[in-house]
């Protein structure tokens, strides 16, 4: 509006206050950039290729992933495998060192039987005691004895 009038003229009676403005068209551009139509189309087909891409490289790596798991799951086998032989071997070989064990306990009973030792003392010239043999000693205290020869022992 041009404020210049209302110095000039009463204001009583402007009337161009209370009249209807009329309807400007909206001299602003929108801010909205149309796509062409070929640009929409090119995304649309590079989405359509991605995803068809998508769905064969998902099934190569989900088959790559299964072959990984049966693999790490064979070679754990293996090496399950492998372990228990020890394992077995080394059972084997306990149950060896027992029977080698209970047969020296039964070499060992057997030498040191006494019919064998009577047998072996007796061809060293070794016989039993009899009473004229045996010496007696006489302790008059717990801690100190006396000997043949008569000398006084004591700890």
């Amino acid at each position: 509006m041009d404020n210049l009038k209302y110095y000039n003229d009463n204001l009583a009676y402007d009337f161009e206050m209370f009249m209807p403005k009329p309807a400007y068209a909206p001299n602003t551009k929108d801010n909205i950039v149309a796509m062409p139509r070929v640009a929409q189309k090119t995304k649309k087909r590079q989405a359509a290729a991605t995803k068809a891409l998508s769905v064969p490289l998902t099934l190569v790596l989900c088959a790559c992933f299964i072959l990984a798991a049966l693999c790490g799951n064979i070679t754990l086998r293996l090496k399950i495998n492998e372990v228990n032989s020890e394992i077995n071997d080394m059972k084997s070989a306990i149950a060896e060192l027992d029977s080698e064990k209970t047969a020296l306990e039964m070499e060992m009973q057997r030498r040191i039987s006494y019919a064998n030792l009577e047998v072996e003392a007796t061809e060293l010239g070794m016989k039993k005691p009899e009473k004229e043999n045996v010496t007696y000693i006489r302790v008059n205290d717990k801690n100190a004895a006396i000997t043949s020869d008569g000398s006084f022992v004591s700890e």
